[in-house]
């Protein structure tokens, strides 16, 4: 894993050319990240593999951090810097006979992707999971079959590859494949 991450900001925000993976931390999302969730919500590379379509406008953005990021169980702000570059979370299974299921999604800014950051959050994550949450067996992510780099995220993250879901999902008007990965809770050394 590659130990720092070189970028540069044109906003008026702290300034962090170089970084040590150390800096990433995760925090609830709020309405001050608004303008970098915009950044990454409205960036067509991130919004290729989502089920939604990359933003246009602040309003969407507030809808997405007040309403659409309550109803999970755990979700958070990936933030490099305090900066909000993308966000983690996980949802019940809607399936009452998983209800010792979770669901993991995360995405993040494409200008960070290759720098380890989203293997780094996604065992934290699955830590974090199986720890607040006890009940917890299994923690699952389904990912598009064409999303290699998502793929080796969590295979590095100790998920386990089950099988492709064959036209599982419609999603932007068309069927897609879904990869199904999980990681059980003894799996996991706490």
């Amino acid at each position: 894993m590659e130990k720092t991450a070189t970028y540069s900001k044109s906003d008026a925000k702290e300034e962090c050319s170089v970084v040590d993976l150390s800096q990433i931390s995760l925090r609830p999302i709020s309405l001050s990240d608004l303008d970098d969730v915009l950044v990454w919500t409205s960036d067509e590379k991130v919004a290729k593999y989502c089920t939604w379509e990359p933003y246009t406008n602040k309003e969407d953005c507030i809808d997405f951090i007040q309403n659409i990021a309550s109803k999970s169980l755990w979700f958070r702000a990936i933030c490099l810097c305090n900066q909000a570059i993308g966000c983690i979370d996980f949802c019940l299974s809607s399936d009452r006979c998983r209800n010792k299921s979770a669901e993991l999604g995360y995405a993040m800014s494409s200008k960070y992707w290759g720098k380890g950051i989203a293997t780094l959050v996604v065992k934290q994550v699955v830590e974090a999971a199986f720890k607040e949450f006890p009940y917890l067996e299994r923690l699952e992510a389904q990912v598009d079959v064409e999303n290699m780099a998502s793929q080796r995220v969590l295979e590095k993250a100790g998920f386990q590859r089950e099988g492709v879901l064959r036209k599982y999902l419609f999603s932007k008007g068309k069927s897609r494949d879904m990869v199904m990965f999980s990681i059980l809770s003894g799996e996991v050394q706490i």
